[in-house]
Parts: C-alpha cells; sequence; structure tokens
C-alpha cells in the first residue's frame, strides 16, 4: 500500500501572492491548488499550528498524534531547491507531543549523550585513518599538515570530500582531491583571484602549476 504525498504548504521568498478565493494576501503561506495560490483558511488548514523543524521526536510524535497535518517548505535559491522548514499540525497534537516529550526528556538526552560520544569516537578514528591514507599517498608532506587536511575534510556535517561514500572508503581520488583543495586555499592566491573577481574555473587554470608541483613534490 503506497503512502499518500503529505500536503504542501509553501512560504514565498517574496509575499506578494493573494488568495485565488478570498482574495487577502499578501501570503506568508500558501497552498498551490492547480497552479493558484490559496490562503491556509481556503485550503482548510488554517487551524493548524506551526511547528519549526529542529527538534525531531517532538516533530514525529505531533505529526503521529496530528489526524491532519501539512509539511512547510520554502524555495532555497543557491541550492535551487525546496527545503523543509517545519509542519503544521492541530494544536491538541502538538500539546499531546509536547507533554510526551516532557515525560522522557531526560532519557532522550542520556541518549543522546551516548550518541554523541560514540559519533565522536568513529570520526576521531577516520581522521586519524585519513590522516595516515594521506601520508601513505604524500610521505612528503608534513605530518602536523596532513592532520589539518583530515580534520578539515571529514568535518561531520560539512558536506566535504571526508564525508562522500568515496571519501569514508578511503578512495584514492577523494583523498588526493581533499589534498588539492587544502593546497589551492593555503598555498596559492586562489582565494585572493576570487575576490578579485576573477571566474572560479579561470582561477583554478591559474593556480593549477603551482598546485601540482606541491603535490609533486609531496608524492616524493
Amino acid at each position: 500500500m503506497s503512502v499518500p504525498a503529505p500536503i504542501v504548504v509553501i512560504e514565498p521568498l517574496r509575499r506578494r501572492r493573494h488568495c485565488a478565493e478570498c482574495r487577502s494576501g499578501p501570503l506568508p503561506r500558501m497552498v498551490l491548488e492547480f497552479h493558484a495560490p490559496l490562503c491556509l483558511d481556503c485550503a482548510d488548514l488554517g487551524h493548524l499550528v506551526y511547528l519549526p523543524r529542529g527538534d525531531a521526536a517532538l516533530t514525529r510524535r505531533a505529526r503521529e498524534a496530528s489526524g491532519l497535518w501539512a509539511v512547510v517548505v520554502r524555495h532555497n535559491r543557491r541550492r535551487t531547491r525546496y527545503e523543509r522548514q517545519g509542519i503544521l499540525v492541530e494544536e491538541a497534537a502538538l500539546a499531546r507531543a509536547e507533554a510526551a516529550c516532557l515525560a522522557d526528556a531526560e532519557a532522550r538526552a542520556r541518549r543522546r549523550a551516548r550518541d554523541a560520544e560514540r559519533r565522536a569516537a568513529e570520526d576521531e578514528r577516520f581522521t586519524a585513518a585519513l590522516a595516515a591514507e594521506i601520508l601513505r599517498l604524500f610521505p612528503g608532506c608534513p605530518p602536523e599538515r596532513a592532520a589539518g587536511i583530515a580534520a578539515h575534510a571529514s568535518l561531520r556535517g560539512s558536506g566535504r570530500v571526508g564525508r562522500t561514500e568515496a571519501g569514508r572508503a578511503l578512495d584514492e581520488g577523494a583523498v588526493t582531491a581533499a589534498v588539492r583543495a587544502s593546497v589551492r586555499h593555503v598555498d596559492t592566491e586562489y582565494d585572493t583571484l576570487l575576490m578579485r573577481g576573477v571566474p572560479r574555473h579561470q582561477a583554478r587554470t591559474r593556480v593549477a602549476p603551482v598546485i601540482d608541483a606541491m603535490l609533486g613534490s609531496w608524492r616524493r
């Protein structure tokens, strides 16, 4: 049995739209129905209350307790995608969810602490393994520099090469990419060129010989 898609409520970046039915507006939140914007009241969602994202347990419990709920999204221009901002749920459901979260807050706090310790230990082991792989591929790289590159590339939640699937597998291409990125930003004028308005691809081309020379010296 397929799970129905949730109702989507949009937070427009610019509040210029008016409701196609009641003409109220500009709308802070709206539902698109046949490409026409509707206010929450006309979309029969006006009785719901907003719960911003951030507390996963509270969001899950409020959603499960609510007979009607909707997801609130906003367009991120830089990433060219819609991103979740929170949910709309029934007020009584939110109250029950808050009470349940308060009841087991201490247990969840202990679990979060244990999970944080586990993740920190995993990150420490992986950063050490990444630094060792950097030194294996580039034996001329100073050990403190390899450790710095590994710590930067493997920072949890950063989206950097060390957090990719290839990076976690210590793929040679991914490890080399992390080293190249460090040399590009630390040992060349790349950042200065960007600040001067030089296009990124042109700046990379100009600093490539310096990077190749340094990586070559570290390989020997």
